[in-house]
């Protein structure tokens, strides 16, 4: 789960069917998630004596702590729409539209800079963590970082000549 946080690319969950327990985990460990429309989500441990202590790890610090206690207290799956709501997961498609979703997700992304997801991932997951005078300073520098990166030279000049940008860092 950790090397999909601290991992240089982003990660992207597609669910179909339910995701309990530890796929409820990796579904929050994901940097982007999406899934079905009559997907599940649950962490139902407590159903059976264990109590799901690490996939509530990844889920509380996606959504907040009163659904993410009922989650864990109940064991309930909840729905889709829901998880949605939550904050859980990005959306949700019906199957026949979900792989053309994520797809076209996962293009826009690709289409970036590299360099600059790279960066901007592991600035915001570092972020979260401090304090916020902390977390501005940290920002600042890691935008000064990635401003003197050719991506970035390269991206605003392409904005400013109205083209496309053709990225140095693949």
């Amino acid at each position: 789960m950790l090397q999909i946080v601290e991992g240089r690319k982003p990660v992207i969950a597609k669910v179909h069917g339910a995701a309990f327990a530890a796929g409820c985990q990796l579904v929050a460990s994901c940097d982007l998630a999406y899934s079905t429309k009559d997907a599940l989500f649950a962490t139902p441990g407590v159903n059976i004596g264990l109590f799901c202590s690490t996939p509530m790890v990844a889920v509380s610090r996606k959504i907040n702590r009163k659904p993410m206690m009922k989650m864990l207290l109940t064991g309930e799956p909840i729905k889709a729409n829901y998880a949605k709501e939550i904050g859980l997961i990005n959306d949700c498609f019906s199957k026949q539209k979900l792989n053309r979703e994520v797809l076209s997700i996962a293009k826009k992304i690709a289409s970036k800079s590299n360099l600059s997801i790279k960066i901007g991932k592991q600035t915001f997951y570092k972020q979260l963590e401090m304090p916020l005078r902390k977390a501005y300073a940290h920002t600042s520098k890691m935008m000064t970082v990635n401003m003197m990166a050719m991506d970035a030279k390269e991206g605003i000049s392409a904005f400013l000549e109205k083209r496309k940008p053709v990225w140095k860092n693949k």
